[in-house]
């Protein structure tokens, strides 16, 4: 999967880490940050997705500019699958489009620009997630796709560890929460892992 990454997705990828690099010196505004993962957590989100229980969509709350999503789509066209990434900004939304033409994953990527919580409820069953949004509606999201999770599903949640504070109450929920298995990987800025339990 790693070693055939297609140029055009490689000269994608290194353009997308140096204007995110720009991004974060420049006095570029919050909102508009690509604010993406680091290559670390997009080598791993594949691997998690590649590895996804068969049965189940395979989604993404936060495009950005499609930097993490063409992480998955290497995942997708491993497996065989189609995914969907949901962007709510007009204007990341466009960037995410320009990434997947540029790249020619548009045949296993479908770009949705809308407000995922509104969008969450059509999915019967989820095989794989990754959540990488505005903090305040990780927990929304959660409780949303939590229950449609596939027995083995992965939820996978951004910023468990540069965040800790602002998704402590996420934290605290999945910790408990019977329904899934949860740990935290120090890898990037804190992924939180979430597999629904099978029994």
């Amino acid at each position: 999967m790693f070693h055939n990454i297609p140029e055009a997705v490689r000269a994608r990828m290194a353009y997308l880490e140096s204007l995110d690099a720009q991004d974060r010196t420049d006095g570029t505004p919050k909102s508009q940050r690509l604010r993406q993962i680091p290559p670390e957590t997009g080598k791993f989100i594949a691997l998690l997705a590649a590895s996804a229980p068969a049965a189940g969509a395979v989604i993404e709350i936060g495009s950005s500019a499609g930097y993490s999503t063409l992480w998955l789509a290497l995942a997708c066209r491993a497996s065989g699958r189609r995914m969907t990434t949901f962007e709510y900004s007009p204007e990341k939304a466009h960037l995410a489009q320009e990434t997947f033409q540029m790249c020619g994953v548009e045949e296993v990527v479908e770009l949705v620009v809308a407000d995922a919580r509104r969008e969450l409820q059509r999915y019967e069953q989820i095989a794989f997630c990754f959540l990488d949004a505005e903090k305040e509606i990780y927990l929304e999201c959660y409780e949303l796709i939590v229950p449609r999770l596939a027995l083995g599903g992965l939820l996978v949640a951004d910023n468990a560890l540069s965040h800790q504070a602002d998704l402590q109450p996420l934290l605290n929920r999945a910790g408990s929460d019977e329904r899934v298995d949860a740990l935290v990987v120090p890898i990037g800025k804190g992924e939180l892992v979430c597999r629904k339990a099978d029994f």
